[in-house]
């Protein structure tokens, strides 16, 4: 996992406010193609997938103002890692193909849980359902 984590910490990097702003456009369609994964052997990406998009939604919007922008900057590296269709493992190959998107979004999560709890529960989210558990 540690090489995913370095893998964010280094894309997080490159996250800019035009970035953000650019993402944020995208985010409606994003989010409508991120409900069409199916990927069975990773139940809880969809929902996490949609958790970081509310939260960079609310976080850019200004209608959350307590999101750090590391996490931000990590959120949107994620959403915009799992929307490309040709990464570390083509989202095409069944069974493994969302396995690099999991994983990048699981360190995320990870990273920043703390961040992450207190967003759900100001938005009424149920954290254990967004869980950074494969």
């Amino acid at each position: 996992m540690s090489e995913f984590v370095n893998f964010v910490n280094h894309g997080a990097a490159f996250i800019t406010p035009a970035v953000v702003e650019k993402v944020l456009r995208q985010l409606p369609l994003w989010k409508m193609e991120f409900t069409q994964i199916h990927a069975p052997h990773f139940p809880h990406l969809v929902d996490q997938l949609e958790f970081l998009a509310d939260a960079v939604e609310d976080a850019a919007e200004g209608a959350y103002k307590d999101l750090p922008y590391f996490a931000l900057a990590e959120a949107v590296f994620a959403l915009t890692y799992a929307h490309k269709k040709v990464d570390i493992i083509p989202d095409l190959i069944p069974n493994s193909g969302r396995a690099d998107d999991s994983s990048v979004v699981r360190a995320v999560l990870i990273q920043n849980e703390r961040a992450f709890a207190i967003y759900a529960a100001a938005q009424g989210f149920d954290w254990s359902r967004i869980t950074s558990n494969p």
